[in-house]
């Protein structure tokens, strides 16, 4: 059994531990809300960006257009498309299987191709693409933990360069959807070019038609740039919202264990304790009877 000062150490380091995996989850905590409420404020925005979208092509049903596919909507098995690929990771770890859960989801769709583009976010990526041998083309520095409107326009204006000059034929995005306050899951969203199909009506939906000029076309490719931003910066914050989320309940789990691991090294405090005491007692008891037989 260790001695009472190793287990005041071990106990020690424990409680200091506790404090910092606390604090991290109260702060995590925080970061959730204000980026539930940051992407709140924008989505009325980009729904009505999407919406505006449906109803252009309702008014150019064969027009060919540089945004739009016209190739069906899965290419991959064809292993020559130049893909672009958005790649949200984390700056940092103790977020649980964030990040591997991305890694693992990357790595099965770069297997796909043999022309891939890798727009990387976060530190974490950027030293896992490395150790693997992947050339990452472009990184996004301080944006996994600052995700805005400018900084999904700065990649967005990359992407977009890129597409038009015809240096890459897909765009595809992979992050950490947030399915309920609790729950998140690796996610890929091709956002360019587009599919009809994701913009069909339904039997029931409403169609509103408008008049647009100069032209449908020159509008739509004006608005176009403007929801790929809408997307990105919808999955920067959901990236963002879903890593903390998962440094929470890594925290709190470590919490809970470091509050365990306490209770028992508390009750071999006792023990050595007592068995300390019982030891002193049996040394004096046993010093006594020694001296009464001396002075007999």
């Amino acid at each position: 059994m260790a001695n009472m000062r190793e287990i005041r150490t071990r106990m020690k380091s424990i409680q200091d531990t506790m404090k910092i995996t606390n604090a991290m989850y109260l702060i995590s905590s925080s970061k959730v809300k204000q980026a539930k409420k940051k992407l709140e404020k924008t989505l009325p925005y980009f729904e009505a960006l999407n919406s505006t979208i449906g109803d252009i092509m309702q008014h150019m049903p064969e027009t060919e257009n540089i945004y739009i596919n016209s190739n069906g909507k899965d290419t991959f098995n064809d292993r020559s498309k130049r893909r672009l690929y958005i790649i949200i990771t984390a700056d940092k770890g103790l977020a649980g299987a964030y990040n591997h859960n991305i890694f693992k989801i990357s790595d099965e769709y770069l297997n796909k191709g043999d022309n891939n583009t890798l727009f990387v976010i976060g530190q974490m990526g950027r030293k896992y693409f490395k150790k693997t041998g992947r050339m990452v083309d472009v990184t996004f520095h301080y944006t996994a933990q600052n995700p805005s409107i400018y900084r999904a326009r700065d990649i967005t204006e990359s992407v977009i360069e890129l597409y038009i000059n015809h240096h890459i034929d897909e765009v595809y995005i992979i992050y950490t959807k947030m399915i309920n306050s609790t729950a998140a899951e690796p996610d890929v969203l091709k956002i360019l070019p587009l599919d009809r199909s994701d913009f069909e009506y339904g039997e029931n939906d409403y169609i509103e038609f408008n008049t647009f000029l100069p032209s449908p076309a020159a509008v739509f490719n004006n608005l176009v740039p403007n929801y790929v931003k809408g997307i990105i910066y919808s999955a920067l914050v959901e990236a963002y919202s879903s890593e903390h989320n998962a440094r929470m309940m890594a925290m709190e789990a470590s919490t809970e264990s470091a509050k365990d691991m306490l209770k028992e090294l508390s009750l071999m405090y006792n023990r050595a304790r007592q068995a300390a005491i019982t030891q002193e007692i049996t040394e004096i008891v046993g010093g006594a009877k020694c001296l009464n037989r001396k002075s007999v």
